[in-house]
């Protein structure tokens, strides 16, 4: 059994009480605290995503008990990719943190950030669905402390607003794990893949009901249209460095996506059949083409970002639903992307409001650092909008690849392309309305302020990570390819965790 593998969850869970019991009134302390954890989670999952590399699935049987009957953590090329990209994410947010005092601006912020890794971590790492909710509630509790962080009225409204939809997200995840039970006996996954392929295709209903009811869970969670709401005024609302962060959870909606519709609910499960294509599609090209065209219509820059966000998880979706190994090996170079390009501009974003004073998108005088600010805000906006050479072109080119031959290619092609030119329009606006014309306003006497050097190094970090998957595109989707063949190919992973290689589980009685 591997222990490295609770490392990830049980770190931050100890790092947030120990912030807050030991370090209250000193944010020195709750910053050295913070960033050593968070190196501290790079290395562990830079060790865990090397020790799954070759194909090799890690199990950890928490109180030693082995699954179905105990709670199991699971790392696979998968999940450990996207513990690492988490933990990048997350040095990157905290060091702009704290170069912009945004983490002094109210109270227990590092315990709140600590608890928020905790709850992504262990969505990703855990086998078993009652525990995916589990940790679903933990992310909520933390995003919403973090969301209504330094106050305001706006900032509460659009807390309470966030609160409300996830909650109804999680009142129909208990609905559909009681459904499953009901139906099979057990919740966790690797055992579901057994049971749910031994049910008679003639007793389908309440597995359907349960398979559609947590594919609208995880749709809320990534934010695909019409379950998006939630997610404009929400992101805009919040401070940036949370927004930053944020830009992750949309992608612990697909993560989930990916793994319960692979290995409990593959396409060629007859109990199943047809589900995935029937709405999935569709949703996600809506998502994309209104993400975008929201790109274009807004009219201030974080609102831009957030909807760039909605549009990029479109993307995203457009290749997860077409669920072959090629789409969701797409699907996975391009979570990678958008997670690092959304992350990048909503810091930028926040760049743009420490040196104008507002986010307004209209012409006003130059701001503190504009020409840095400029340039990094060109790259990001190249990035989002998939032009070259950054990883954001190669992406939509690795989707539209994916959809060739299909039965909607297209729709696909033709939605992918469009939404692609009006992205580029909106970005085009926003960068000229705030840097180019502002050059022929004239300047204030009052004092602006310039951003602190590390919110740059920590911007900095983020497109050089943009970069780095570029550079590596190549060798980052052969990995992912071959991530996308094992999810296909599950065997490994349900036999690692029931420990009955060869053999099936055997249904509850009268099922």
């Amino acid at each position: 059994m591997m222990h490295w593998i609770i490392a990830p969850v049980i770190l931050p869970a100890l790092l947030a009480p120990t912030v807050v019991l030991a370090a209250r009134y000193h944010i020195g302390i709750q910053r050295v605290f913070s960033v050593v954890g968070v190196l501290a989670l790079i290395a562990i999952s830079i060790g865990l995503a090397w020790q799954t590399s070759d194909g090799t699935v890690m199990l950890y049987q928490l109180g030693d008990w082995a699954a179905p009957f105990g709670i199991v953590l699971v790392g696979d090329r998968l999940s450990t990719m996207m513990v690492l990209l988490t933990a990048l994410l997350a040095l990157c947010v905290l060091l702009y943190s704290i170069g912009s005092g945004w983490d002094n601006r109210g109270r227990h912020f590092h315990a709140l950030f600590q608890f928020q890794l905790m709850g992504i971590m262990g969505a990703f790492l855990t086998g078993d669905l009652f525990n995916l909710f589990v940790f679903f509630e933990v992310l909520l509790i933390a995003s919403y402390g973090l969301m209504i962080h330094a106050g305001g009225n706006d900032r509460l409204r659009a807390g309470v607003q966030y609160v409300l939809f996830n909650l109804i997200g999680s009142t129909l995840f208990l609905f559909a794990l009681g459904s499953i039970y009901a139906e099979t006996g057990t919740l966790n996954m690797a055992d579901l893949a057994n049971r749910v392929a031994l049910i008679d295709p003639d007793e389908t209903v309440g597995i359907r009901v349960a398979a559609v009811l947590l594919l609208l869970v995880f749709a809320i969670k990534a934010a695909l249209v019409p379950l998006h709401f939630w997610l404009p005024s929400s992101y805009a609302e919040a401070p940036a460095p949370v927004a930053a962060l944020f830009a992750i959870m949309t992608k612990v909606g697909a993560y989930a996506i990916i793994r319960v519709y692979t290995l409990v609910f593959p396409p060629e499960v007859e109990v199943t059949a047809g589900l995935h294509d029937t709405w999935l599609l569709p949703a996600a090209l809506v998502s994309l083409a209104l993400g975008m065209t929201g790109v274009l219509a807004a009219r201030k820059l974080d609102r831009l970002v957030a909807f760039s966000v909605i549009g990029s998880m479109g993307m995203v979706m457009v290749a997860i639903s077409l669920f072959t190994p090629e789409g969701i090996a797409a699907a996975l170079y391009y979570i990678v992307h958008s997670t690092l390009a959304g992350a990048a501009l909503f810091l930028i974003s926040d760049l743009v409001r420490t040196g104008r004073g507002n986010l307004d998108l209209t012409a006003q005088p130059a701001m503190a650092g504009a020409a840095l600010t400029a340039a990094l805000f060109f790259a990001g906006a190249i990035a989002m909008a998939g032009l070259p050479p950054l990883s954001g072109f190669l992406g939509k080119l690795l989707v539209l690849d994916a959809a060739f031959g299909s039965d909607r290619m297209v729709w696909v092609w033709v939605i992918v392309l469009s939404s692609s030119l009006i992205s580029i329009l909106g970005f085009a606006r926003a960068g000229s309305i705030v840097f180019w014309k502002a050059q022929s306003m004239p300047a204030t006497e009052a004092e602006m302020t310039r951003p602190a050097a590390l919110s740059y190094v920590a911007v900095g970090a983020l497109l050089s990570l943009l970069i780095a998957h570029t550079v590596f595109a190549g060798q980052v989707h052969g990995y992912t390819t071959t991530m996308s063949q094992q999810l296909f190919a599950p065997q490994e992973y349900i036999s690692t965790v029931v420990d009955t290689p060869g053999k099936l589980s055997t249904p509850k009685e009268g099922y």
